[in-house]
């Protein structure tokens, strides 16, 4: 089957695939799973490295060229590395990444490195001891900066990426602090504004602190920032400061970049989001466990694709009253709604 590109309604191309590897975290951060109890995936369900594999064949059939490992915590799925040596061998695939919250990454570093993992995001979104404790329930911080620092000393730290939720009142005073800290670990910093989706059941407008009010406070500091040119369809608007640093922020919920959004989702358990607000997903676990062709699934998914219409943090934009996308008894019963599912 001849590589091809194929476009929604709104001409959007089919080009990145976060593929969450499991459901499980080693972390419960307020934003995510702030919940004491969660329904979770049966072992029987979760994808094979060899099914991830012929799933992700099909989509670079279809034009996929970014792939990118979540979870939950990826790190906590047994002999990752296999997969991403798989994926690897893959041609068509020209940038394959992992997020991860850090707690395992200096452990598991150089398989990762082995295996060829082409970049990786650490989420970090505080640098307090203390704080971090609060926002996530573990006491796991100096094994994130452990994390952060084997990066910098590996091959992976040529990419490196660290991402911060922002929460007002509760992390918004670190701004500078994080940029600095960026600098000194060769990561550059993505701040991402609050959004409500997946688990954010504590989500409110007022907890928000958005992009313009980011660029106030670090221009304040910095001096005036100018903005980088944007080549690509990544999520983040990056930013130069005077002595040439860059960061970035993702403004997903008060400035949404839905028009240029190219990536879908991919659970554990096989099925496919085309939006991380969608309610509903496509199952492909099941025709690919039954036998379908490679031809067979790829007519499913372009058929799906093509009627992509999805825009969804821009109709939460519209929304008069805003409230978090579920709350914890839909996503008990639905555990599809979380966000650590669907691989944010």
């Amino acid at each position: 089957m001849a590589i091809m590109t194929i476009t929604d309604r709104h001409l959007r191309p089919l080009k990145n695939l976060r593929l969450s590897v499991t459901d499980r975290c080693n972390l419960r951060c307020q934003y995510c799973m702030p919940e004491d109890n969660y329904s979770w995936f049966p072992h029987r369900e979760i994808l094979s490295y060899e099914e991830c594999g012929r799933l992700v064949d099909v989509f670079t059939e279809l034009g996929v060229d970014k792939v990118r490992l979540t979870g939950g915590e990826p790190l906590l799925r047994r002999d990752l590395h296999i997969l991403i040596r798989m994926l690897r061998e893959r041609e068509a695939i020209k940038d394959l990444a992992l997020t991860t919250n850090g707690v395992l990454l200096a452990e598991r570093i150089e398989e990762l490195e082995r295996a060829g993992l082409g970049r990786v995001t650490v989420s970090l979104d505080t640098l307090q001891a203390d704080r971090f404790k609060n926002l996530s329930k573990s006491r796991d911080f100096d094994r994130v900066m452990e994390g952060i620092r084997a990066v910098m000393h590996s091959s992976l730290g040529e990419d490196f990426k660290i991402d911060t939720v922002v929460m007002r009142g509760t992390n918004d005073d670190e701004l500078i602090d994080l940029i600095e800290f960026g600098g000194e670990v060769g990561a550059e910093v993505r701040f991402i504004e609050f959004m409500d989706v997946g688990g954010a059941t504590t989500w409110a407008t007022k907890k928000v602190v958005s992009r313009a009010e980011m660029l106030a406070e670090i221009s304040s500091h910095f001096g005036p920032l100018e903005a980088v040119a944007k080549n690509d369809t990544a999520p983040a608007d990056r930013y130069r400061l005077q002595d040439g640093r860059t960061f970035g922020v993702i403004s997903s919920t008060t400035q949404p970049f839905c028009g240029g959004c190219d990536r879908s989702r991919l659970t554990a358990d096989g099925r496919w989001f085309l939006c991380l607000y969608a309610q509903a997903g496509w199952d492909l676990k099941t025709p690919l466990r039954e036998g379908a062709s490679v031809e067979e699934l790829a007519q499913l998914i372009r058929g799906k694709w093509v009627q992509r219409e999805d825009r969804g943090a821009e109709e939460r934009l519209s929304m008069k009253e805003r409230e978090p996308l579920a709350d914890a008894a839909e996503m008990r019963n639905n555990p599809h709604l979380e966000m650590h599912t669907r691989g944010g």
